[in-house]
């Protein structure tokens, strides 16, 4: 009968676990990158897979580590599943693509345009905040010029000036020496 009444316990804390948590444990799932209904089967196969443990007897027996345990079976599981449908989907023939019939980058230029990305970066960085926003919208974004003082809250000729002031700054950093 003590063994019934343990075993009620647990089915009563595990039930009680899923309904408090099935919305978090739904969303670390679809943060992991799988859709809406994988992440409820994820939550599925997580409570299933700690039922299995609670029946073999391998619950730890802080039953305030149960939620971390299945948060992390639930991640597992969203993982392997979004790897899963990774690999299920076709993959082009990498021959077939034109970067592999000889149009690739050289593999030292292909590592100064990532040297040169990063400093870039490290330049824009250096920007006041306004001027970052207005070579963020401008340039990166491609907004024109007149959403970008109306998201800014500023005149359409200001944006003109930030960014011709920015480019001028970013210009300077570029060709600085390191």
């Amino acid at each position: 009968m003590d063994a019934l009444k343990h075993a009620d316990d647990i089915l009563g804390h595990v039930s009680h676990l899923v309904r408090s948590e099935r919305s978090a444990l739904a969303a670390l799932a679809r943060a992991e990158g799988v859709t809406p209904e994988d992440a409820v089967d994820c939550v599925q196969e997580g409570l299933c897979t700690l039922l299995t443990l609670a029946h073999r007897g391998e619950l730890p027996d802080d039953a305030g580590a149960w939620g971390g345990l299945l948060a992390g079976i639930v991640r597992n599981a969203a993982r392997n599943r979004r790897r899963r449908h990774f690999r299920a989907r076709p993959h082009e023939d990498v021959d077939a693509h034109p970067e592999a019939a000889g149009e690739a980058l050289a593999t030292d230029e292909a590592i100064a345009r990532a040297e040169e990305h990063v400093r870039l970066r490290a330049c824009v960085e250096e920007l006041c905040e306004i001027q970052k926003a207005v070579v963020t919208l401008r340039m990166l974004e491609e907004q024109p010029g007149e959403d970008v003082a109306r998201a800014l809250g500023i005149s359409a000729g200001h944006v003109a000036v930030l960014l011709h002031r920015a480019k001028l700054s970013l210009r300077a950093c570029m060709t600085a020496p390191f």
